[in-house]
């Protein structure tokens, strides 16, 4: 859904820009100007790199796109991005339910709610190391702001979970 809202929004705003570049081509002309003389291009060689973009409008509504709204065009398949939310919310959703799978087959004499909810913050420390070397951040931020995050949701949906089945049960 967020890469497909991504698509659908990028492409609002180029088909705005390919409309103002059609209608007001002169105050699109002027934002390109404003655009590279900020870069430190003046005189004719400005006028000259002007010229060149808005000669051809894919390449005008592009440099719009990239330099005026600072939006790239998503490249990833919705599809695909949610198969892999899918596989990891499997994965990973399923190492704190393997305290119980184990204990089922071999009985285990242990706390199984603690080792759970251990190996549930086991695994917001692992996506929270995952997600600091995507996105290049620091990594112990990451670690405790997925652990407090994850951690939060993981109660409230104990306490939903708890509420339920005392309504159902």
């Amino acid at each position: 859904l967020s890469t497909k809202s991504e698509k659908d929004n990028y492409n609002k705003h180029k088909a705005i820009e390919y409309w103002e570049v059609d209608h007001l081509p002169e105050k699109e002309r002027e934002e390109i100007r404003d655009i590279y003389r900020a870069k430190g291009f003046e005189g004719e060689l400005l006028e000259q790199i002007v010229d060149v973009i808005t000669a051809n409008k894919d390449r005008w509504v592009d440099v719009m796109m990239k330099e005026e709204l600072e939006m790239s065009e998503e490249t990833k398949s919705p599809v695909a991005m949610g198969g892999v939310t899918f596989l990891s919310f499997l994965l990973f959703g399923f190492i704190p339910l393997l305290v119980y799978v184990i204990d089922y087959s071999a009985g285990l004499e242990i706390n199984l709610f603690m080792w759970s909810s251990v190996m549930t913050g086991i695994v917001f420390c692992l996506i929270g190391y995952l997600k600091a070397v995507v996105t290049q951040t620091r990594v112990v931020r990451s670690i405790i702001e997925t652990l407090l995050l994850g951690g939060m949701a993981a109660v409230l949906a104990y306490f939903v979970g708890d509420v339920l089945e005392k309504f159902f049960v």
